[in-house]
C-alpha cells in the first residue's frame, strides 16, 4: 500500500488519557504538527511522500516510570508510538505514519554517571550538554552529529550513523563506541532489557522501531581543545589529495571536510575567510598539529585561512568547524537557496580522487561537491554529501543509478523513509527478531521498516 493512502485508524484517547493521568500532554494542533516533523524537508521526495502525516497527541514523560505508564497504556489500547528526541533526523524517522502518540523524550535527560572512558546517560539528554558535562572531567565524546546543540544522544544512536569524530573513532556501530543500551518494551507490563557489546546492533539505527531506548553507556576519550581551522586551495582535487596525505601522515584530526568553492556563497559569515575563488577544507585539529597542518597545506599550494579555538570563533561571531561539515553543510545551502537537495555517497576503497573529478565534469553546476573523511570498520572511508539540484524524482534516481553503476559507489538514499531503503538495502533479521520481543504488537514507529509485516504482531 502506498504510504500516502494508509487508512486512518481511530484510537481510544479517553481511555489513554485516563491511563496516563498526571503526565504532560499536548494536543494543540500546531504543537502536534511541529513535533510530527524532522528535517525530512531536505528531500522534496520525502516532503511529498510523508510531509502530510501528523500524530494525535504529544506526550512528554518526566521519568522512567512515566515512560513505562505510557508504554503500558499504548500496548493495552493498541495505539502506535513514534519516539522523538531533538527532531534533527533527515529521513522522517520521527514522522508518525499512522498517527498516534508522539513520545517526546527530551525530559529523560539525566547524566547518570561519568567514569574514565565511559558515561551513562539517559536517552533524551542534549548532546551539547552531555559533552559539556564530560569535559568537566577532562574527557569528550567520541563523536556527535553536526546538530549537537539540538540533537539528543538517543536520537543520534537510533537515527544516526556517525559524524564529527568519525574520522578518529569510526561509525557509531563500530566496536568501542557504545558499550550498553537499556531498552523498554511496549507491552501491557513493560520490561527493561539491557543490551551489551555486539547486541546493541539490535537497536542501533533502527529508527526507534523496536524498543524505547532509555539509557546508553557510551565511550569517551581524553578531551582536546580542538583548533577549528580552514585551508584554501586552487582546485578541488588539491583539497582531496591534501586530506588523503593528512590521513597517511596521521595528522591528529577530529574532522576533515572538503567543500568546493561554490559553497562559499552559503557561508556568508566567513566572508573573505572563504572566498568564491578557492575550494576549502574545514578541519578540527589538535593544537600541537597547527604547524604541521600549515606545512602540509602549503605543500599542496594552499594557505591556512584561519585557526582558532571554539571560544575564539564564537567571540568573532563565526560558526564552529563542525557546523561546516556533514549535513550542516546541506542545511546552510538549503536555508540560503531553494531548488537543492542532496545525496549520501560511500566511495569505493581505496579512495580515488579521479572518480570525483569525473563526477564534477559529468554533473557540472547540478552538483556541488562535499566530502567527509571518516573510518569504517577500522579503515579509511570517504563519504560524499553532494548538494544536488533537484529536478524531479526520476532524475534523482537516474543520478543515483549513475553513481552506483558508473562509479561503483554505494548510496545511502536520503529520499527514502524506511530503514532498508535508506541504507541497509536488506532486512536486518536481528532487528526484526528483537522487535518481536520488545514490540510484540508492532506499535513502535509503524511503516519505517519493511521487515515487519502485520502478521508478525502478537494476537490480542
Amino acid at each position: 500500500m502506498n504510504v500516502a493512502t494508509k487508512p486512518v485508524r481511530a484510537y481510544d484517547w479517553a481511555a489513554f488519557r485516563s491511563e496516563i493521568d498526571g503526565i504532560r500532554v499536548y494536543d494543540d494542533p500546531k504543537q502536534v504538527e511541529l513535533r510530527s516533523r524532522d528535517y525530512f524537508w531536505y528531500s522534496p521526495i520525502l516532503s511529498e511522500d510523508i510531509g502530510h502525516f501528523v500524530g494525535d497527541l504529544v506526550v512528554i514523560p518526566a521519568d522512567e516510570d512515566q515512560v513505562r505508564r505510557v508504554a503500558a497504556a499504548a500496548a493495552k489500547l493498541r495505539i502506535p508510538i513514534t519516539i522523538r528526541g531533538g527532531g534533527t533526523g533527515n529521513y522522517g524517522q520521527c514522522v508518525p505514519l499512522e498517527g498516534g502518540i508522539i513520545l517526546d523524550m527530551t525530559k529523560i535527560d539525566k547524566v547518570l554517571s561519568i567514569e574514565p572512558g565511559r558515561v551513562r546517560v539517559q536517552a533524551g539528554a542534549r548532546i551539547s550538554r552531555l559533552d559539556d558535562a564530560v569535559r568537566e572531567t577532562g574527557q569528550e565524546l567520541l563523536m556527535y552529529p553536526s546538530t549537537r546543540r539540538i540533537a539528543t544522544i538517543g536520537g543520534f544512536f537510533t537515527g544516526g550513523s556517525g559524524g564529527i569524530g568519525s574520522l578518529r573513532h569510526g561509525m557509531l556501530r563500530d566496536d568501542g563506541n557504545i558499550y550498553s543500551v537499556k531498552v523498554m518494551t511496549v507491552e501491557p507490563e513493560p520490561k527493561i532489557i539491557e543490551l551489551h557489546g555486539h547486541d546493541i546492533q539490535k537497536v542501533q539505527h533502527a529508527y526507534g522501531t523496536n524498543g524505547i531506548v532509555m539509557e546508553l553507556e557510551i565511550g569517551l576519550t581524553k578531551a582536546t581543545d580542538w583548533i577549528h581551522t580552514a585551508a584554501l586551495f586552487e582546485s578541488y582535487d588539491a583539497t582531496l589529495r591534501f586530506c588523503l596525505k593528512a590521513l597517511d601522515d596521521k595528522l591528529d584530526c577530529y574532522l576533515l571536510t572538503t567543500v568546493d568553492r561554490r559553497f562559499s556563497r552559503f557561508y556568508t559569515k566567513f566572508g573573505d575567510l572563504f572566498p568564491a575563488d578557492r575550494d576549502a577544507v574545514f578541519a578540527m585539529i589538535a593544537p600541537e598539529e597547527q604547524a604541521r597542518f600549515a606545512e602540509l597545506v602549503a605543500s599542496f599550494g594552499g594557505r591556512v585561512s584561519f585557526g582558532m579555538t571554539q571560544d575564539a570563533l564564537h567571540a568573532k561571531g563565526l560558526q564552529p568547524a563542525y557546523e561546516c561539515g556533514w549535513n550542516h553543510t546541506t542545511l546552510q545551502a538549503l536555508k540560503a537557496e531553494e531548488g537543492w537537495t542532496y545525496l549520501q555517497v560511500a566511495y569505493p576503497r581505496p579512495f580515488d580522487p579521479d572518480v570525483v573529478l569525473r563526477q564534477m565534469e559529468r554533473y557540472g553546476d547540478d552538483q556541488y561537491m562535499h566530502h567527509e573523511m571518516a573510518r569504517l570498520e577500522g579503515e579509511i572511508q570517504i563519504f560524499g554529501l553532494p548538494l544536488v539540484r533537484y529536478k524531479d524524482r526520476d532524475d534523482t534516481y537516474r543520478v543515483i543509478r549513475e553513481l552506483e553503476e558508473k562509479d561503483g559507489c554505494d548510496i545511502y538514499d536520503p529520499h527514502a523513509f524506511t530503514i532498508e531503503d535508506g541504507g541497509m538495502k536488506e532486512i536486518d533479521t536481528m532487528q526484526i527478531e528483537f522487535k518481536k520481543l520488545a514490540d510484540p504488537f508492532g506499535l513502535l514507529n509503524p511503516g519505517k521498516t519493511r521487515g515487519w509485516t502485520a502478521d508478525m504482531a502478537a494476537a490480542d
